[in-house]
């Protein structure tokens, strides 16, 4: 089943010292098995803030060997209407995390993340959630 990877949880595996265990392990088995999404707005994300250049480089390196799922103009749009339905019930998010709640929407498949608002996005919009309380 292919699952599209939220930041934190790419950040866990790459930048963490003591990256929690089944989150190692759970993105370990759907990168063997090729079935992790990444898109470039994460990617962006996860190389953002690295302050040195050594680990910038090898970070970079390392995620190359994934490709960026491609984005069409629908997900833009459907990204939009997703954060409009949030504002209005009250929840705010990010436009990074409306344009993988569009993407996964569109591709059917579960978002694989520590972060809490996709949780509250999940109250309003169609998303199945992979998300581990630790």
């Amino acid at each position: 089943m292919r699952v599209l990877v939220d930041t934190p949880i790419w950040s866990e595996l790459f930048r963490r010292a003591s990256p929690e265990p089944a989150v190692r392990e759970s993105l370990r088995q759907l990168i063997e098995e090729g079935e992790a999404i990444l898109i470039g707005a994460v990617r962006q994300e996860i190389l953002s803030g690295v302050k040195e250049a050594k680990q910038f480089s090898r970070l970079r390196s390392t995620l190359r060997a994934f490709r960026d799922e491609p984005l069409v103009t629908a997900d833009y749009e459907t990204a939009a209407v997703f954060f409009n339905r949030c504002r209005s019930g009250g929840i705010q998010g990010s436009n990074t995390d409306f344009l993988i709640c569009a993407l996964a929407s569109r591709l059917d498949v579960p978002i694989f993340t520590l972060d809490r608002d996709f949780e509250a996005f999940a109250q309003i919009l169609p998303l199945q959630l992979i998300r581990f309380k630790g």
